[in-house]
């Protein structure tokens, strides 16, 4: 399981407009040079990103864009599914009687896989924009025990 382009893409631009705002606008432009994305990528997220109000623009001289509200209430969670994201690990639909299987089944290692999706959904909803601005998120290694 990977997140897309598109879900690391809107992350990584909007940890960068949470960092550089500071209360006034930000030109994509900028953000796509910092952050190495294209311009023509970064306005189409953005655009899905305002039709959720994650963001609001502001035109004119100094114009950009700004956070709809304060990073510390923009969950990452949020990010991911206002670029239409999914992040699931199972290949059946979240919550569906039916498996993915040929017979309609589910396989033996469906339950697996949804709790592993829940984990995913759980972390990203508790992360906001502000954590990882402030480097809050925390990489935790887990080592096998030696048998």
């Amino acid at each position: 399981m990977r997140l897309s382009t598109k879900g690391r893409y809107a992350v990584m631009a909007m940890v960068d407009l949470a960092h550089h705002s500071r209360g006034t606008p930000v030109a994509l432009a900028e953000i796509a040079e910092r952050q190495d994305i294209s311009l023509s990528y970064l306005e189409q997220l953005f655009a899905k990103l305002r039709r959720q109000v994650l963001v609001r623009s502001v035109r004119g001289p100094g114009g950009g864009y700004l956070l709809a509200k304060p990073a510390a209430e923009t969950r990452i969670s949020e990010i991911i599914a206002a670029v239409d994201e999914p992040l699931r690990a199972t290949r059946c639909t979240p919550g569906s009687p039916q498996g993915c299987s040929i017979k309609g089944a589910r396989c033996m290692t469906h339950n697996l896989w949804e709790a592993l999706s829940e984990q995913i959904s759980l972390f990203l909803e508790s992360v906001s924009l502000e954590d990882v601005c402030e480097q809050r998120v925390e990489v935790r290694s887990f080592a096998l025990a030696a048998e």
